[in-house]
This record gives structure tokens, C-alpha cells and sequence, in this order.
């Protein structure tokens, strides 16, 4: 690999005496990558932000740039962290997965055994393969929730506990948006103890030395890059929420929608992203920080090495949890969606990778990490100006280039 020359890329002439520099590595076998991500600074309004793709275990590319604010005043650096959003998913996943496959929690094992609470409400069926494939019913809380409880851990984990589903558990399937990281979490935590920040860096991320955290120590906080929010009206509750942002006309499904994105009104991140206790909290769905380098390393252990080698599961495991669990009309998003166990599997609409093989986790905005075992690629891609949906131009413009450089094109069929 070739160190990048620090060239400024410049956006237009209003930005021109604050130049967005690009450093890090690109082999020069993937220089579209690096030639793309130029251009979403220098075309697509690119703030700041880190991508980086692995083949084979070998870093190919590992680039950052930009500026960590609005002004445009301070540089990105290789260690900026930068809140991922839904990319933390992925992550949790194989945290769990990595527990199932040491034997300390079964895929089809009720989760009232270890969390007795849970059964109430018809749920005692319920199973962590029913959690992770989010067909448990519980994408949001039904009763109403002070605006700052999704700080603590054990409200939320309680709230779930207490209610009734909003369908029966595994008959179909929708996305568990803010609820998915409490619910497959409460689980590991009452087996191994602790906190579940603890449990990710003493289990994954500290053995495989990825910058990534949920619920970051206060120390870190200087490195976080905030994110740029669009203007965004306040609003009160959650019905306020859904009316002012994705209201159905429908009531039984905007008060579900009311409860998935906006209760706790914050649970989203929506106007507390860069709150101090927003970092310092674990919200596993949502508030995970960390580095491309990390996204791209965590899922390169994932996708090639075996567990007696550094890695996460073994060949059966990561079949099976690759593989489709739930598929068709999401009862959230309103629109097909398909997973395996915790990460989103590609399809038409929303490729991961060039044979339909991919599997990760978007997040808002345009955030990314994947695997794709057909290629042997992983990839991270983190930014601090989300865009208006999971994929963005920027997002797709960095894939694109990684598969162009390995002489495929994404494609799902």
C-alpha cells in the first residue's frame, strides 16, 4: 500500500480556505475507492467521514478526511469516533452470536429462562432467534416513558419485559428500530453480569482491538466528531413525533410508529445525538461510536477467522447466521425487508455486495458496515452529515468503486 498524498479537495469556492484533506492508505489497486471518496467531499457535500474496505484479511483501503464540525474548522483524524447509528446492529449481533457459539446462550432457548420478567404478557415463547431476526413483537414500548429513560438500561429492558407484543411473536416480522439492542442484550447480561458496555469490550472488541464502543467512557468524548443534524421542530410526545415526521392516517399504526421511533421522544437521537449522556449510555440499536477501521475489521473477523484463531463463530454458526429468518412486508417499515440472525441480508432495493451473499447493517444516513463472503470484502463506511435514508450517494458511490475495483458490480440476484 502507498501512503496518499494530503491533498486538499476542495468543495467550491466558499470552502476553498477550508479545504477538506484526505489521508491514510489505498492500494493502488483500489484507487476508485479513494478517487470517490474525494468526490463526496468535493461533490456531495461530504463534512467528514472514514471508509475503509479489507480483502482477505488485508487492509486496502484505510482513509479518512474532512472536518469533525459545521464550520469546517477542525480535522478528521484517525481515531475520530463518530456516532453510528443502526451500524451498531451489526456489531451487537456478533457480540450475541459469539455467546451462542461459546456455549453461553442457545439460539432457541426462551428468554424468560434467564429473564423471568419477560414472560408476562404472552411472551414466554419467545426465543433469542425470534429477537434477532426481529420477530418478537416488541419494536417499541407501549406505555408512555419519560423523555430522558432511554439512558437507563433497566427501564427500558423493564418496560419491554412488562408489556404485551404488538403480534404474536413469529408469526411475522418488523424491524425492532430502537428496542433491538435491549432486548437481545438484557439476555447476555443477566448470564455473564455486568454492564452490556463491559461485556462488548471484554468479549469482542477489546480481544480483536476494534476502536468501537456502546456507552462510551467520558474520557473519549473529546474524540467524537458531533453530527450535523438537519433543523428538525421539536416535539412533545410521540404521537406529535409520527404526526410531524411519518403519520399513516392510520391509528393503530401511527401509535406503534409513535412508540418505535419516539418514546422516549430522544430514543432515536434525534436533537440529543450529541449530548454527553447520550454518548455515555448503552442504546446498542443507536448510539454505538467507533471508527470505519473498526466496523471493517470487526466484520473481516467475522466472515474468516475460526474462534481458535481470534475469531467470532464458526463455519456453521455464521451460516446459519447469514441465512434468512424473516423476509417480506416489514410490519414497521411498511416495506419488504429481509434478515438473518441481527444483520440485514442484501436485496434488490439495498445491495450487500455483488452476489446477494452480503450481509451487515446500514444506519441512518448512509452509515455502513458489511461483509460479503463471495468477494472476501469488508467494509466500514462512518460520516458525521447523515443523509435523508439508509443508502445516500455517498454510500453507494464508495461501494460501487470497491466492487469496481474488484471487477464486479453490486448486484442482489
Amino acid at each position: 500500500m502507498d501512503p496518499l498524498r494530503s491533498k486538499p479537495q476542495i468543495d467550491d469556492a466558499k470552502d476553498a480556505a477550508k479545504p477538506a484533506v484526505i489521508d491514510g492508505v489505498c492500494d493502488p489497486a483500489f484507487r476508485e475507492v479513494e478517487e470517490a471518496f474525494a468526490d463526496n467531499f468535493r461533490l456531495r457535500d461530504e463534512v467528514g467521514g472514514a471508509v475503509c474496505v479489507r480483502l482477505n484479511g488485508q487492509v486496502v483501503v484505510d482513509l479518512w478526511g474532512g472536518h469533525t464540525d459545521r464550520n469546517r474548522t477542525q480535522r478528521w483524524k484517525r481515531d475520530t469516533l463518530v456516532n453510528a447509528y443502526s451500524v451498531g446492529k451489526g456489531i451487537t449481533a456478533m457480540l450475541i452470536l459469539g455467546e451462542v457459539e461459546r456455549g453461553e446462550l442457545g439460539l432457541d432457548d426462551k428468554i424468560a429462562r434467564l429473564w423471568p420478567e419477560f414472560a408476562a404478557g404472552g411472551k414466554e415463547d419467545v426465543t433469542l432467534r425470534h429477537l434477532l431476526a426481529h420477530r418478537g413483537g416488541l419494536p417499541g414500548v407501549r406505555r408512555t416513558l419519560a423523555p430522558d429513560a432511554m439512558y437507563d438500561w433497566s427501564t427500558m429492558s423493564d418496560a419491554l419485559a412488562e408489556q404485551a407484543p404488538y403480534w404474536e411473536p413469529d408469526t411475522a416480522h418488523g424491524y425492532h428500530v430502537n428496542t433491538f439492542g435491549f432486548l437481545v442484550g438484557e439476555p447476555l447480561v443477566r448470564k455473564l453480569g455486568g454492564t452490556f458496555s463491559e461485556i462488548l469490550q471484554t468479549r469482542l472488541c477489546g480481544p480483536l482491538g476494534a476502536d468501537f464502543h456502546i456507552g462510551l467512557p467520558s474520557q473519549e468524548h473529546a474524540r467524537v466528531a458531533p453530527i450535523i443534524e438537519p433543523e428538525r421542530p421539536s416535539i412533545a410526545n410521540p404521537r406529535e413525533g409520527v404526526q410531524k415526521h411519518m403519520g399513516t392516517g392510520d391509528e393503530e399504526t401511527d401509535d406503534m410508529l409513535g412508540a418505535v421511533y419516539f418514546n422516549p421522544v430522544g430514543l432515536s437521537g434525534f436533537g440529543v445525538v450529541n449530548r454527553p449522556e447520550w454518548r455515555a449510555c448503552a442504546i446498542p440499536s443507536t448510539n454505538s461510536h467507533g471508527t470505519a477501521y473498526a466496523v471493517a475489521a470487526l466484520y473481516d473477523a467475522f466472515l474468516h477467522r475460526a474462534p481458535k484463531k481470534g475469531g467470532i463463530v464458526g463455519d456453521m454458526l455464521r451460516q446459519e447466521a447469514t441465512s434468512t429468518q424473516s423476509e417480506g412486508i416489514d410490519r414497521v417499515l411498511g416495506k419488504p425487508s429481509r434478515f438473518g440472525l441481527g444483520f440485514q441480508l442484501s436485496q434488490e432495493t439495498r445491495p450487500l455486495g455483488a452476489n446477494g451473499t452480503g450481509y451487515g447493517h446500514f444506519g441512518y444516513g448512509g452509515t455502513l458496515g458489511f461483509a460479503d463472503p463471495e468477494s472476501g470484502l469488508a467494509f466500514g463506511y462512518l460520516m458525521n452529515r447523515p443523509g435523508q435514508r439508509w443508502q445516500t450517494p455517498r454510500t453507494n458511490a464508495l461501494v460501487e468503486a470497491a466492487y469496481s475495483a474488484l471487477g464486479a458490480t453490486p448486484d442482489p440476484k
